[in-house]
């Protein structure tokens, strides 16, 4: 799971570190053990889509604090509401119900999409019944938009700068969750290399700046 600290000034809900992170319970692929499918898991992100380019690329001025409401991704089909995600009383980030498949989270004690800093939404690949919200997320390439709905009425407008996948092993926390000066999303979910024993075994994450909203 996700073991969360948060940086910055006191009392701020702007960048998050998180500095531990196994996915568990977005990971187990049950799924694919029932329906026999292991040779056929959800989609990868190549090599061509992975490094992030940031520098070359200016977004836009933040936008204030708002919570967001529903995160769309038009080239995969995602259209999806999202409901905010606390921490455990281990300290991990908690997730969305996994009956739930067309439903995603985020971590509502930080950046709101659009905010200055990292905004961190996370869904699950599969759950028993088959794909669910972010089963396509691998499939994501450079430069297609994500759409993320606000509660002030307003949508924080996203371009795609990589799509990474990591071992669970290596996870990059510092790249992923570290703070940004500019409004960025990272969307996550499992991929990687897949086992009957202990599911997936890392993340497919995509990196993403703010180009557009109000």
């Amino acid at each position: 799971m996700h073991r969360i600290t948060k940086a910055g000034r006191p009392g701020s809900v702007g960048n998050t570190v998180i500095a531990s992170v196994t996915v568990v319970a977005l990971c187990s692929g049950v799924w694919l053990v029932r329906s026999g499918t292991e040779s056929h898991p959800p989609p990868q992100p190549s090599a061509a889509q992975s490094g992030t380019g940031s520098a070359a690329r200016q977004s836009v001025p933040a936008l204030r604090h708002s919570p967001p409401e529903r995160i769309r991704i038009p080239s995969i089909g995602v259209d999806a509401p999202l409901m905010g995600l606390g921490l455990t009383p281990q300290g991990s980030l908690d997730v969305p119900p996994a009956e739930q498949k067309n439903l995603a989270g985020w971590y509502e004690a930080g950046t709101t999409p659009g905010e200055r800093g990292t905004a961190i939404v996370a869904g699950h690949v599969d759950n028993t019944e088959g794909p669910a919200v972010f089963y396509g997320l691998g499939a994501l390439r450079k430069g297609s938009a994500i759409e993320v709905a606000r509660r002030d009425g307003g949508t924080a407008h996203f371009t795609v700068d990589a799509v990474e996948v990591y071992d669970a092993r290596d996870f990059p926390d510092d790249k992923v969750y570290g703070a940004a000066p500019r409004p960025e999303l990272r969307v996550i979910t499992c991929g990687g290399g897949y086992s009957r024993t202990t599911g997936y075994q890392g993340n497919v994450v995509v990196f993403a700046h703010l180009t557009g909203g109000g």
